[in-house]
């Protein structure tokens, strides 16, 4: 739904939808349209910065489409009073582009192709590129596959080195950059903003793609109705306002137990923190009312801390609640496993982390929702006889989770600095609302406080995927989103661009969700 999501597709699927397009001939058509965009937004940017006229900018160009839609953005540039200066890694460069740019005064610089030393020419681009306002990569694009190639790497390696002050531009994706999985293959150029041609590539919302693309600007070039005939997105992302239209607004003749009630098995003698942050960022979210079962201990507590839990030595079976939340901070107490395999058992919505990950049936339901971290999610498949080591989860997370879902029947919800959430048939969301200061302690209980709060007051919204016009089923994988959000933009609030300690980011729920509707 329009301004609710965003929306990814894998780079075969935009090749797909232009495909119709260039045989008719309107390549030309199509690059202009994409020059003009990225002009566009890189006038914006030098007029938040400084004057345009005079302004200095560098383009990187290669051999590529993605260098003539550089090389056409600095002519607009030219023509609008900007000095732009033009540095090509290739002898092969797109001919009518690069007569366009001379003619309209542009300055050429370029190497040879070979593989000598070019650190005299690398410092001299270093030297331009630190006195640029503005720095356009057109090196790679969608088309190529894998690490930028000598000359263009020992360049980018040396750009990435230097203090550039210079607002940073990607022409339709950062440079080495794989536009599917978001893999980062060194050398890449960090951007500022991406400037994306048609539609976002999946590669800008997963993986490493949030940390390198920066702001993705989605350009319009006229794919729009040839971009429907080749399938859905391959990854989705709430915006605020797909968070705020999505969170639970209760209504005048709402009550506690209306609103959602959810049990809670958490905690240990080595880790009572875990329940208490568990307990109070799902209630700091909303939910109806919060029931912790375990020792009397730890409910003494989160008594003192959360007054609002109900805190009892009970079995689940004795317990009447929408959801549970199972696993935050458990160790190897009896009559808290017995209680998180009974949950589990249970078939309501159940949030999964951490120590109950081990406790797993073979298969679930997606209602059952897993939310480990990086190395949870390579023990829970090696538990499968799947051969995944944490270093490769972390290189492409959105495609063991989504294995880690086929294989389970489960939501899988994957944290991360971009943290990715799948359904088991592979609709998937990808949210990076967070800041790198999340990573904390305690940061992940508050998540599963979240997200059980979410569980326990959405367990009968039947409706809550179809109103982003998506398929009914993919409701839990849309709770698991909307979690995501929060949580991340939580921290941001809390943190303030400095370190914060996971009982703040429980705290900042209730404005987030309040600046959220507002």
């Amino acid at each position: 739904m329009t301004g609710l999501l965003r929306t990814g597709y894998v780079a075969a699927k935009i090749r797909a939808a232009e495909a119709p397009l260039l045989a008719e001939g309107l390549g030309p058509v199509l690059m202009q349209r994409a020059a003009t965009a990225l002009a566009q937004h890189s006038i914006g940017v030098i007029r938040a910065r400084c004057r345009l006229y005079g302004a200095h900018v560098l383009l990187l160009v290669g051999s590529g489409n993605n260098g003539g839609d550089a090389l056409l953005a600095g002519v607009a540039l030219i023509n609008r009073g900007a000095r732009v200066t033009a540095v090509s890694t290739s002898a092969r460069i797109h001919p009518e582009a690069a007569t366009a740019f001379r003619r309209a005064g542009g300055s050429m610089l370029r190497w040879e192709n070979g593989h000598g030393d070019h650190s005299a020419a690398n410092q001299a681009v270093v030297a331009l590129a630190l006195e640029a306002d503005v720095i356009i990569d057109g090196l790679l694009g969608t088309g190529s596959q894998g690490a930028l190639r000598e000359p263009a790497a020992s360049l980018v390696a040396a750009l990435a080195r230097a203090p550039l002050a210079a607002w940073v531009i990607a022409c339709d994706i950062p440079s080495g950059l794989d536009p599917d999985s978001g893999q980062a293959n060194q050398p890449v150029l960090m951007a500022d903003s991406t400037v994306t041609f048609g539609a976002a590539k999946r590669g800008l919302y997963v993986g490493a793609g949030p940390e390198y693309a920066g702001t993705v600007v989605v350009a319009e070039i006229g794919l729009g109705s040839a971009l429907e005939q080749v399938g859905p997105p391959d990854v989705y992302q709430l915006t605020a306002a797909g968070v705020a239209h999505s969170f639970p607004v209760p209504a005048r003749s709402a009550q506690k137990y209306s609103r959602g009630v959810l049990g809670v098995v958490a905690g240990s003698e080595q880790y009572p923190g875990a329940a208490l942050l568990t307990t109070s960022a799902a209630v700091q979210t909303g939910v109806g009312m919060v029931r912790y079962l375990g020792p009397d201990a730890i409910s003494r507590l989160i008594n003192a801390r959360t007054p609002e839990a109900v805190c009892a030595d009970t079995s689940v079976a004795e317990n009447h609640v929408q959801a549970w939340l199972v696993g935050p901070g458990t160790g190897e107490d009896e009559a808290t496993t017995l209680r998180m395999r009974d949950a589990l058992a249970s078939g309501l919505p159940v949030v999964t982390d951490a120590g109950a990950l081990a406790l797993l049936p073979e298969r679930v339901g997606p209602q059952v929702i897993l939310t480990p971290h990086a190395g949870e999610l390579s023990q829970l498949l090696q538990q499968r006889g799947i051969d995944a080591h944490r270093r490769q989860v972390e290189a492409d997370p959105l495609h063991w989770a989504r294995l880690a879902a086929e294989q389970t029947g489960a939501t899988v919800l994957l944290k991360g600095p971009c943290t990715v959430i799948t359904s088991p048939d592979g609709l998937a969301f990808a949210q990076s609302d967070g800041t790198p200061w999340l990573a904390t302690a305690g940061s992940g209980d508050v998540l599963a406080g979240v997200l059980g709060a979410l569980a326990a007051n959405l367990a009968n919204d039947v409706e809550l995927a179809t109103r982003l016009d998506l398929p009914a089923e993919a409701r839990w994988t849309v709770m698991a989103a909307l979690a995501a959000s929060l949580h991340g933009r939580a921290g941001v609030l809390a943190s303030g661009g400095g370190p914060l300690r996971a009982t703040a980011i429980a705290a900042a729920i209730p404005d987030v969700v309040a600046a959220l509707r507002k």
